[in-house]
This record gives C-alpha cells, sequence and structure tokens, in this order.
C-alpha cells in the first residue's frame, strides 16, 4: 500500500505533536533530510524510495508473534558471535535515495560501523513475514531492493503458504538457498549452523 493511491495525512509526535502533514500532495518529491524528519516524529512505519513516500500496513497479532519468535532465535545466535539482530521500526538505508523498514535486520559484528542509531547504512541479513495486503511488495519488489544493497541473504517468512525462502547473493541477484515447509528446518547460509523449525515458526503465539 503506497500514499501514491490514497490521500492520507500523518499526525506528528513529539516536538511536532499537533501538526498534520499531507503525505499525496507531494508524493514524488520528499527528499532524504524531509522522510527522516517525518519518520522521526511519528508512529507510522513508512519507507522511501526516490522522493516517493510509502506507508506499511498495521502489523497484525499472527504477524507479531512470528516476528518475535524468528527475532529471538536471531538474536540469541548472532550474539554468540558478537553481532546484532534488531527488529521493526528500525530504518535501512539501502541507496542513497532508498530507505527500507525490515521486519528484522541483522549484522554479523556489532562494531559493523553501517550500525548506526538513527538508521542502520546496510545490513548482512534482513528478513520480511510477509503482509496479506500486498504479498508482491515482500516477494519481488524488495527482493529486488535488497539484492541491488547488496545485502547476502534475505529470509521471507511467509503464512500465506506457510513457507520459509532463504535467498542468497550471486552475481548481484538472489537464488533460492532452499524454500522450507513444515517438516524440515530452515537454514542459513551466512550463519553455519542455524536452523528454525518451521512449524514452531508458524505456530508460534
Amino acid at each position: 500500500m503506497t500514499v501514491a493511491t490514497q490521500a492520507l495525512e500523518v499526525k506528528l509526535v513529539g516536538p511536532a505533536a499537533g501538526l498534520e502533514v499531507d503525505l499525496l500532495s507531494l508524493q514524488g518529491l520528499w527528499t532524504v533530510p524531509q522522510y527522516l524528519k517525518i519518520t522521526d516524529s511519528t508512529r507510522h512505519l513508512i519507507e522511501f524510495t526516490t522522493g516517493a513516500l510509502e506507508i506499511l500496513p498495521m502489523p497484525t497479532e499472527q504477524h507479531q508473534a512470528i516476528l518475535d519468535f524468528v527475532h529471538e532465535a536471531f538474536r540469541t545466535w548472532v550474539r554468540r558471535i558478537g553481532g546484532r539482530a534488531r527488529f521493526a521500526p528500525l530504518r535501512l538505508q539501502l541507496s542513497a535515495d532508498k530507505f527500507r523498514e525490515p521486519d528484522l535486520l541483522l549484522l554479523l559484528d556489532a562494531r559493523d560501523p553501517r550500525r548506526q542509531n538513527r538508521f542502520w547504512r546496510g545490513a548482512d541479513l534482513v528478513l520480511e513475514v510477509v503482509s496479506p495486503d500486498d504479498p508482491e511488495r515482500d516477494l519481488v519488489v524488495k527482493r529486488a531492493d535488497y539484492a541491488a544493497a547488496g545485502i547476502p541473504e534475505y529470509w521471507i517468512v511467509n503464512p500465506l503458504d506457510e513457507t520459509i525462502t532463504v535467498l542468497i547473493l550471486r552475481d548481484a541477484a538472489y537464488v533460492a538457498h532452499g524454500v522450507f515447509r513444515r517438516g524440515a528446518p530452515a537454514t542459513s547460509v551466512l550463519l553455519a549452523g542455524f536452523a528454525l523449525d518451521v512449524a514452531a515458526v508458524f505456530d508460534a503465539d
């Protein structure tokens, strides 16, 4: 869902409380500093692509249960090797004019200079839980975005068909390491030895 197809006003919080911003009227004209300022001051999940703001849907309870489960698994694993895993909302800059908010993002080294407080400037692994409002966003659009940004591994957790797809970067494009279903653990190339019980992911509560 993007604001290009709907009129939307965002109410700001914090120091900007009481102000409303009409996103539609300026679609395509937003700058990175404006995007950062708006997302600093609103509770909406908003992504940014070449001057356009994209409003993400409100997560469902199922989405949050799955994300909580996978984040705990990744966080526990990666901390052992000195890395960090975070969950949305946290902005990830993919290029000079593109920001996404992956459901989960991970760096192998907590001291990686790309790990910054306001937003990360890169990641070693990202994960998205597919939203039913627009599955193509996670399956196609973000697949291309994350590959173009050079992110080595992309996990797609899809409650719609209960699959976990693990993609690895080869020659600037993703190829499938595996499409995992109930009865088989989802494994990582980047994190040797890491595995997720697919059934446990989709039964998370």
